[in-house]
């Protein structure tokens, strides 16, 4: 039975669903959803691109950071948890970075958590022995590391809500197609605009990622000490919920191609939402994780000397090389990393200024 119909029958068996709920099933159901159907999602033959896709230096410098943070964290044994490993490009970047530390590597320990299991057999025949599959976190609570996940809260699935004489939000029903109907607000999302002080005028349409707000939880209860490094796109709570954003962020993607109709190729297109960075920072102040820094991918990037490493490796590449690695460091610097920012939280840790946080805004 294909996904759409089991989310028809679900629909006639115990009447509409939210939207959250259908979002869950569409990029999440086993075997059938997009993220775990198997198939490849990223580059040029998949559906979009990610940063580690486009270039090794992306991990590099995520490496180069995360050296520093070990410096900071006193030196001692560090745990790098990644959340969405996706292909492992970004882990294997790290890890060969961090191989020239051999104080660091000796006793690193690398863990992926991923929701497809059929990656986790893909991964393993590429990636090295430093890495450990594991389903949650709290399987290793207690660590001292590092946290990192890039391009992962944005595929949270999230609740709809349209602002009506009260705060409704979006169920998805089926007649004949797939229709949107509207239901009082549960007191959970009125509460999470209430704690950020957010108004919505009549007729705003928006999302609420209520999950994220469990997942910097578990972090937080995990880690002893050290960093959360959150890599994706989104804004701080006022510019996401600004006038001009009326109709939410909503986007799908297959093949490339930008759309805003979840309701098509179901299981076949990615469905995501930008990321509230105010929202993960205040629940991570209120469960012990202080603020680091916030900037864009682009400033971090620069902040990290990009610009000098290509300049050390320049010499070192063949010429047909060279002009295949700028443009990816142009489309890396220009067309990607203004849209993706890069939030820093730490724990336990004595922190005078990180390097890639040097041109860091508030939250």
């Amino acid at each position: 039975m294909e996904l759409e119909e089991i989310i028809i029958q679900k629909i006639k068996n115990i009447g509409a669903i939210s939207f959250h709920d259908f979002m869950e099933m569409a990029l999440y159901y086993p075997g059938k959803g997009y993220y775990t159907s198997g198939k490849s999602r990223i580059g040029k033959s998949g559906d979009y691109y990610t940063s580690p896709a486009l270039t090794s230096l992306f991990g590099q410098m995520i490496g180069s950071q995360v050296e520093e943070m070990f410096f900071m964290m006193g030196s001692e044994p560090i745990s790098i948890v990644e959340y969405g490993a996706g292909s492992g490009a970004l882990c294997l970047d790290i890890l060969i970075y961090l191989q020239r530390n051999e104080l660091l590597f000796q006793h690193l320990k690398y863990y992926i958590i991923e929701k497809n299991d059929l990656k986790h057999r893909e991964e393993k025949n590429a990636l090295y022995e430093k890495v450990e599959f594991i389903d949650n976190i709290s399987e290793i609570t207690g660590f001292t590391g590092c946290v990192l996940s890039n391009e992962l809260v944005d595929n949270f699935p999230v609740n709809v809500v349209v602002m009506k004489d009260e705060l409704m939000e979006v169920f998805v029903d089926y007649k004949d197609s797939f229709v949107e109907v509207l239901l009082p607000a549960k007191e959970e999302l009125k509460d999470y605009l209430k704690w950020q002080n957010i108004e919505l005028p009549n007729d705003y349409r928006t999302e609420i990622n209520l999950e994220s707000k469990e997942w910097i939880r578990q972090i937080a209860l995990s880690l002893r000490k050290g960093f959360v490094i959150t890599i994706d796109y989104g804004f701080p709570g006022e510019e996401l919920y600004s006038s001009k954003r009326n109709t939410g962020s909503m986007v799908c993607y297959h093949n490339h191609t930008v759309t805003d109709m979840p309701y098509h190729n179901i299981g076949g297109q990615d469905i995501t939402t930008h990321v509230n960075f105010s929202a993960i920072n205040l629940w991570g102040k209120e469960l012990g994780l202080d603020f680091t820094g916030f900037c864009n991918q682009n400033l971090f990037l620069r902040a990290m000397g990009l610009a000098n490493h290509l300049r050390k490796i320049e010499h070192e590449m063949l010429a047909q090389n060279k002009e295949a690695v700028f443009l990816q460091v142009n489309k890396l610097l220009m067309e990607m990393s203004n849209q993706f920012k890069i939030l820093i939280q730490h724990k336990g840790v004595k922190v005078n200024g990180l390097r890639g946080m040097q041109f860091s805004q508030s939250l």
